[in-house]
């Protein structure tokens, strides 16, 4: 029976690949206010700006390619029952060969009905005025914007309350409720914190490795630890 491996990765793992974070010094993402392009009041205000944004990003994944640390995760289903939940919304984990990822924040190839959320198509494509549902509804960025609620939530929390070991990878942990679910881990569940910047972590009860590196080298450094128990 594999050990069960839950990782909570966010825009720093993604950030080696080439993907932005909005999180970067300017407060900006590509070059845009978020409330302008990641916001139900964006898209209301000028939709044409936001399917223009995503279409972008939509592009620019193309160019980009898995990094070291979304192979390392994938490799690393061959030890444990690994259970990716990602902040992003790119596919790079699933590309890198990881078969369990749960996306809290929406992802960037698929679109979903203006009208029904559960209206959901695969899309890697341009995304534009015109695109309907099959009632004639405006197809949107199936993305969880700012203020929005995060449906996959729910499923993120049950996969964390049965870990045997967490790790939080390249996230600010600022971005609730994606950085509350550390608290919905087991006590006795060690917890590994792989940020080249991590902050300190108030009122925790587990066991905890920090490891100030980037992403690709600080999952080699928890594989290491992982597989030789040094815990």
């Amino acid at each position: 029976m594999k050990k069960k491996l839950v990782v909570l990765t966010g825009a720093g793992i993604s950030a080696e690949s080439g993907i932005k974070t909005f999180r970067d010094s300017d407060g900006l993402w590509e070059g845009h206010n978020v409330q302008d392009v990641a916001t139900p009041e964006g898209w209301h205000k000028n939709p044409a700006l936001v399917l223009d944004f995503y279409n972008q990003r939509r592009r620019q994944l193309k160019e980009v390619t898995p990094n070291a640390a979304h192979y390392i995760l994938a490799e690393l289903e061959s030890e444990f029952n690994v259970h990716i939940i990602t902040q992003n919304v790119d596919n790079l984990h699933e590309r890198a060969g990881s078969t369990k990822v749960l996306h809290l924040h929406g992802e960037l190839l698929k679109v979903r009905s203006t009208r029904n959320p559960d209206y959901i198509l695969n899309w890697t494509e341009d995304l534009n005025f015109g695109d309907f549902d099959e009632n004639q509804n405006q197809l949107r960025p199936h993305i969880v914007w700012f203020g929005e609620e995060v449906p996959a939530l729910e499923e993120a929390v049950l996969i964390t309350e049965t870990a045997d070991y967490f790790a939080v990878i390249g996230t600010s942990l600022q971005v609730y409720p994606a950085a509350g679910l550390i608290d919905f881990t087991k006590v006795t569940t060690p917890l590994f914190y792989i940020d080249p910047k991590p902050i300190k972590i108030p009122n925790l009860r587990n066991q905890l490795q920090v490891i100030p590196e980037m992403a690709s080298k600080g999952v080699e450094i928890m594989k290491n630890k992982l597989l030789h128990k040094i815990l």
